[in-house]
Protein backbone atom coordinates (compact mmCIF):
# COMPACT_ATOMS: atom_id res chain seq x y z
CA UNK A 1 0.00 0.00 0.00
CA UNK A 2 1.40 3.13 -1.38
CA UNK A 3 0.91 5.98 0.97
CA UNK A 4 1.65 9.60 -0.60
CA UNK A 5 0.93 13.43 0.69
CA UNK A 6 2.15 15.48 -1.76
CA UNK A 7 0.34 15.91 -5.39
CA UNK A 8 3.17 15.20 -7.36
CA UNK A 9 3.86 11.90 -5.73
CA UNK A 10 0.04 10.63 -6.38
CA UNK A 11 0.76 11.62 -10.00
CA UNK A 12 3.71 9.68 -9.73
CA UNK A 13 1.92 6.40 -8.25
CA UNK A 14 -1.88 6.86 -10.40
CA UNK A 15 0.68 6.74 -13.47
CA UNK A 16 1.92 3.02 -12.37
CA UNK A 17 -1.65 1.52 -11.97
CA UNK A 18 -2.59 0.08 -15.40
CA UNK A 19 -6.48 -1.19 -15.65
CA UNK A 20 -9.95 0.54 -14.09
CA UNK A 21 -9.01 2.60 -10.65
CA UNK A 22 -11.89 2.84 -8.56
CA UNK A 23 -11.54 6.05 -6.06
CA UNK A 24 -13.02 6.61 -2.34
CA UNK A 25 -13.06 9.83 -1.06
CA UNK A 26 -12.89 10.14 2.80
CA UNK A 27 -11.92 12.50 5.44
CA UNK A 28 -10.70 9.33 7.89
CA UNK A 29 -11.58 7.81 11.08
CA UNK A 30 -12.56 4.90 9.28
CA UNK A 31 -15.73 2.53 10.24
CA UNK A 32 -17.51 -0.38 8.25
CA UNK A 33 -19.39 1.95 6.51
CA UNK A 34 -15.90 3.34 4.51
CA UNK A 35 -14.93 -0.24 4.60
CA UNK A 36 -17.64 -1.43 2.29
CA UNK A 37 -17.02 1.10 0.00
CA UNK A 38 -13.50 0.17 -0.35
CA UNK A 39 -14.81 -3.90 -0.71
CA UNK A 40 -17.24 -2.57 -3.35
CA UNK A 41 -14.23 -0.62 -4.97
CA UNK A 42 -12.05 -3.63 -4.95
CA UNK A 43 -14.11 -6.32 -6.19
CA UNK A 44 -15.23 -3.58 -8.99
CA UNK A 45 -11.85 -2.57 -10.09
CA UNK A 46 -8.01 -3.73 -11.02
CA UNK A 47 -6.44 -0.91 -8.60
CA UNK A 48 -8.64 0.99 -5.69
CA UNK A 49 -6.84 4.69 -4.44
CA UNK A 50 -8.54 5.92 -1.21
CA UNK A 51 -8.26 9.88 -0.37
CA UNK A 52 -7.89 10.83 3.53
CA UNK A 53 -8.52 14.84 3.84
CA UNK A 54 -10.54 16.21 6.45
CA UNK A 55 -11.90 19.32 3.73
CA UNK A 56 -12.14 23.11 5.83
CA UNK A 57 -14.08 24.35 3.23
CA UNK A 58 -17.33 22.53 4.08
CA UNK A 59 -17.00 23.28 7.93
CA UNK A 60 -19.34 26.06 8.52
CA UNK A 61 -17.96 28.56 11.57
CA UNK A 62 -19.91 26.93 14.08
CA UNK A 63 -19.05 23.43 13.25
CA UNK A 64 -16.87 21.27 14.52
CA UNK A 65 -13.39 21.16 12.04
CA UNK A 66 -10.99 21.17 15.16
CA UNK A 67 -12.82 18.39 17.13
CA UNK A 68 -13.21 16.12 14.07
CA UNK A 69 -12.05 12.86 14.82
CA UNK A 70 -8.61 12.16 13.09
CA UNK A 71 -6.21 9.13 13.58
CA UNK A 72 -4.52 8.59 10.48
CA UNK A 73 -2.41 5.21 11.90
CA UNK A 74 -5.31 3.56 12.48
CA UNK A 75 -7.38 4.37 9.32
CA UNK A 76 -4.12 2.97 7.64
CA UNK A 77 -4.16 0.16 9.46
CA UNK A 78 -7.53 -0.89 8.98
CA UNK A 79 -7.33 -0.45 5.11
CA UNK A 80 -3.80 -2.68 5.21
CA UNK A 81 -5.96 -5.53 4.32
CA UNK A 82 -8.15 -4.50 1.78
CA UNK A 83 -6.32 -4.22 -1.28
CA UNK A 84 -6.00 -0.55 -1.64
CA UNK A 85 -2.80 0.47 -3.63
CA UNK A 86 -2.41 4.39 -2.83
CA UNK A 87 -3.67 6.27 0.22
CA UNK A 88 -3.41 9.94 -0.33
CA UNK A 89 -3.26 12.14 2.60
CA UNK A 90 -3.03 15.27 1.15
CA UNK A 91 -2.42 18.54 3.62
CA UNK A 92 -5.05 21.75 3.38
CA UNK A 93 -2.04 23.58 1.91
CA UNK A 94 -2.13 21.22 -1.06
CA UNK A 95 -5.44 21.11 -1.77
CA UNK A 96 -6.00 25.26 -1.23
CA UNK A 97 -2.39 27.00 -1.74
CA UNK A 98 -2.08 30.40 -1.12
CA UNK A 99 -4.05 32.51 -3.36
CA UNK A 100 -6.46 29.64 -3.73
CA UNK A 101 -9.92 31.47 -5.26
CA UNK A 102 -11.88 29.02 -7.41
CA UNK A 103 -14.70 26.99 -6.39
CA UNK A 104 -17.12 24.71 -8.11
CA UNK A 105 -21.26 24.92 -6.75
CA UNK A 106 -24.32 23.00 -7.93
CA UNK A 107 -27.07 25.42 -7.58
CA UNK A 108 -30.69 24.18 -7.66
CA UNK A 109 -29.79 20.85 -5.97
CA UNK A 110 -28.22 22.82 -2.82
CA UNK A 111 -30.93 25.23 -1.65
CA UNK A 112 -32.85 23.13 0.43
CA UNK A 113 -32.51 20.41 3.31
CA UNK A 114 -28.64 20.52 4.17
CA UNK A 115 -27.73 23.39 1.86
CA UNK A 116 -30.35 25.71 3.74
CA UNK A 117 -29.05 24.73 7.30
CA UNK A 118 -25.27 24.71 6.30
CA UNK A 119 -24.47 28.11 4.40
CA UNK A 120 -21.32 26.81 1.71
CA UNK A 121 -21.44 23.26 2.66
CA UNK A 122 -22.12 21.89 -0.79
CA UNK A 123 -19.62 24.55 -2.33
CA UNK A 124 -16.91 23.07 0.05
CA UNK A 125 -17.47 19.37 -0.93
CA UNK A 126 -18.36 19.83 -4.82
CA UNK A 127 -15.12 21.83 -5.22
CA UNK A 128 -12.84 19.44 -2.77
CA UNK A 129 -14.65 16.24 -4.94
CA UNK A 130 -13.91 17.86 -8.37
CA UNK A 131 -10.52 18.34 -7.08
CA UNK A 132 -9.84 14.82 -6.09
CA UNK A 133 -12.02 13.58 -9.38
CA UNK A 134 -8.64 15.50 -11.32
CA UNK A 135 -6.07 14.47 -9.23
CA UNK A 136 -6.96 11.03 -9.07
CA UNK A 137 -8.11 10.14 -12.52
CA UNK A 138 -10.47 7.16 -11.20
CA UNK A 139 -12.97 5.01 -13.57
CA UNK A 140 -15.86 4.89 -10.84
CA UNK A 141 -15.99 6.74 -7.12
CA UNK A 142 -18.00 5.60 -4.34
CA UNK A 143 -20.23 7.56 -1.95
CA UNK A 144 -22.29 6.07 0.67
CA UNK A 145 -26.28 6.53 0.58
CA UNK A 146 -26.37 8.03 4.25
CA UNK A 147 -25.21 11.59 2.26
CA UNK A 148 -28.15 11.35 0.22
CA UNK A 149 -28.24 14.55 -0.94
CA UNK A 150 -24.64 15.27 -1.02
CA UNK A 151 -24.87 11.79 -3.25
CA UNK A 152 -27.33 13.97 -5.61
CA UNK A 153 -25.09 16.74 -6.11
CA UNK A 154 -21.67 14.59 -7.07
CA UNK A 155 -24.03 12.89 -9.81
CA UNK A 156 -25.16 15.80 -10.70
CA UNK A 157 -21.82 17.57 -10.63
CA UNK A 158 -19.87 14.93 -12.21
CA UNK A 159 -22.60 15.36 -15.05
CA UNK A 160 -22.34 18.56 -15.77
CA UNK A 161 -18.99 19.06 -15.79
CA UNK A 162 -18.33 15.89 -18.16
CA UNK A 163 -15.99 13.73 -15.91
CA UNK A 164 -15.56 10.73 -17.44
CA UNK A 165 -16.36 8.24 -14.52
CA UNK A 166 -19.22 6.84 -12.54
CA UNK A 167 -20.11 7.37 -9.46
CA UNK A 168 -21.16 4.51 -7.14
CA UNK A 169 -23.58 5.30 -4.70
CA UNK A 170 -23.11 2.11 -1.70
CA UNK A 171 -25.71 1.07 0.48
CA UNK A 172 -26.06 2.76 4.46
CA UNK A 173 -24.16 0.83 7.06
CA UNK A 174 -26.00 0.39 9.96
CA UNK A 175 -25.36 -0.48 13.71
CA UNK A 176 -27.27 -3.75 14.78
CA UNK A 177 -29.88 -1.75 16.56
CA UNK A 178 -30.38 0.20 12.79
CA UNK A 179 -28.12 3.92 13.82
CA UNK A 180 -26.30 4.70 10.48
CA UNK A 181 -22.66 4.42 10.93
CA UNK A 182 -20.80 8.13 11.17
CA UNK A 183 -17.68 9.05 12.47
CA UNK A 184 -20.07 11.52 14.89
CA UNK A 185 -21.69 8.73 16.28
CA UNK A 186 -18.47 8.58 19.06
CA UNK A 187 -19.63 12.15 20.33
CA UNK A 188 -22.92 10.82 21.55
CA UNK A 189 -23.07 10.23 25.44
CA UNK A 190 -24.51 6.24 26.33
CA UNK A 191 -27.81 8.17 26.56
CA UNK A 192 -27.47 10.24 23.49
CA UNK A 193 -26.73 6.99 21.51
CA UNK A 194 -29.70 4.86 22.87
CA UNK A 195 -32.06 7.92 21.60
CA UNK A 196 -30.42 7.99 18.25
CA UNK A 197 -32.32 4.79 17.33
CA UNK A 198 -35.60 7.18 16.99
CA UNK A 199 -33.95 8.21 13.78
CA UNK A 200 -34.19 4.50 12.30
CA UNK A 201 -37.43 4.10 13.92
CA UNK A 202 -39.40 7.41 12.51
CA UNK A 203 -37.92 6.01 9.11
CA UNK A 204 -39.15 2.77 9.55
CA UNK A 205 -42.41 3.98 10.35
CA UNK A 206 -42.68 5.87 7.25
CA UNK A 207 -42.08 3.48 5.07
CA UNK A 208 -44.22 1.18 6.31
CA UNK A 209 -46.64 3.67 5.81
CA UNK A 210 -45.76 3.93 2.28
CA UNK A 211 -45.54 0.29 1.91
CA UNK A 212 -49.68 0.36 3.17
CA UNK A 213 -50.40 2.53 0.27
CA UNK A 214 -50.12 6.15 1.76
CA UNK A 215 -48.83 8.80 -0.96
CA UNK A 216 -49.47 11.75 0.24
CA UNK A 217 -46.05 13.50 1.09
CA UNK A 218 -47.59 15.62 4.33
CA UNK A 219 -48.43 12.56 5.68
CA UNK A 220 -45.42 10.92 5.04
CA UNK A 221 -43.46 13.48 6.89
CA UNK A 222 -45.98 13.93 9.77
CA UNK A 223 -45.34 10.16 10.53
CA UNK A 224 -41.42 10.64 10.78
CA UNK A 225 -42.14 13.92 13.21
CA UNK A 226 -44.52 11.81 14.87
CA UNK A 227 -42.03 9.03 16.00
CA UNK A 228 -39.25 11.70 17.01
CA UNK A 229 -41.52 13.87 19.10
CA UNK A 230 -41.08 10.85 21.27
CA UNK A 231 -37.74 10.68 21.81
CA UNK A 232 -37.22 13.70 24.48
CA UNK A 233 -33.51 13.82 23.51
CA UNK A 234 -34.22 14.32 19.97
CA UNK A 235 -34.33 18.08 18.93
CA UNK A 236 -35.62 18.04 14.98
CA UNK A 237 -33.66 19.98 12.32
CA UNK A 238 -35.81 18.94 9.33
CA UNK A 239 -38.04 16.44 7.95
CA UNK A 240 -38.28 15.72 4.32
CA UNK A 241 -40.31 13.63 1.94
CA UNK A 242 -38.87 14.65 -1.58
CA UNK A 243 -38.44 13.81 -5.29
CA UNK A 244 -34.91 11.27 -5.38
CA UNK A 245 -33.35 13.78 -8.00
CA UNK A 246 -34.70 17.21 -7.64
CA UNK A 247 -35.06 16.87 -4.12
CA UNK A 248 -38.11 19.30 -4.07
CA UNK A 249 -40.75 18.26 -1.25
CA UNK A 250 -43.66 16.14 -2.55
CA UNK A 251 -47.05 17.09 -2.18
CA UNK A 252 -47.91 13.09 -3.56
CA UNK A 253 -45.09 10.09 -3.91
CA UNK A 254 -45.23 9.12 -7.51
CA UNK A 255 -42.00 8.27 -8.46
CA UNK A 256 -38.55 7.32 -6.41
CA UNK A 257 -38.50 9.75 -3.31
CA UNK A 258 -36.43 10.23 -0.52
CA UNK A 259 -37.25 10.34 2.95
CA UNK A 260 -34.43 12.21 5.37
CA UNK A 261 -33.78 13.93 8.26
CA UNK A 262 -31.22 16.21 10.44
CA UNK A 263 -31.91 15.62 14.54
CA UNK A 264 -30.16 16.93 17.29
CA UNK A 265 -28.90 14.90 20.30
CA UNK A 266 -26.84 17.44 22.74
CA UNK A 267 -24.22 19.06 20.30
CA UNK A 268 -24.16 15.86 17.89
CA UNK A 269 -26.27 16.50 14.60
CA UNK A 270 -27.18 13.34 12.97
CA UNK A 271 -28.74 12.87 9.51
CA UNK A 272 -30.17 9.38 8.06
CA UNK A 273 -32.27 8.87 4.65
CA UNK A 274 -34.18 5.94 2.84
CA UNK A 275 -35.06 5.88 -0.67
CA UNK A 276 -38.67 4.84 -1.52
CA UNK A 277 -39.91 3.13 -4.93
Amino acid sequence: MNIVSSLADLRTARLSLDGKVGLVPTMGYLHEGHLSLVRQARAENQHVIVTIFVNPTQFGPSEDLSKYPRDLERDLNLLRPLGVDVVWTPSAEVMYPPGYQTWVEVEALTKGLEGAMRPGHFRGVTTVVAKLFNATQPNKAYFGQKDAQQAAVIRRMAVDLNFPLEVIICPTTREGDGLAMSSRNKYLSEAERKAATVLFRALTAAKELYEFGERDGEKIRSKMKEVLSSEPLAQVQYVSCADYDTLEELEAVKGKALLSMAVFFGKTRLIDNFVLG
